[in-house]
């Protein structure tokens, strides 16, 4: 098995609400939280779907740590690309 280094492959990310657009671009990390509890989407994560709780989504970039809180959303992890639709 390789490693690949963790460094180079970033998410991307789309965050939106139907009326805002949160974030586009490039991530680290996105956390959040679902009916099991807090949970991160790191580069290379497993194929993920799940209906979002109340509160704060995170996005961390190379640069800068953005914050928003949601009343309600999905969020979808394929492939590198995270699909966040929010308070709808």
């Amino acid at each position: 098995m390789s490693h690949k280094d963790d460094d180079a492959v970033q998410l991307t990310v789309i965050a939106r609400s139907p009326f805002h657009i949160y974030y586009e671009g490039p991530a680290k990390r996105v956390s959040a939280t679902n009916k099991v509890g807090p949970f991160d989407i790191l580069p290379e994560h497993a194929d993920f779907f799940s209906v979002m709780s109340p509160g704060d989504v995170v996005i961390e970039t190379e640069s800068d740590t953005m914050q928003f809180s949601i009343s309600n959303g999905i969020i979808g992890v394929r492939d590198n690309e995270v699909m966040i639709f929010a308070n709808m």
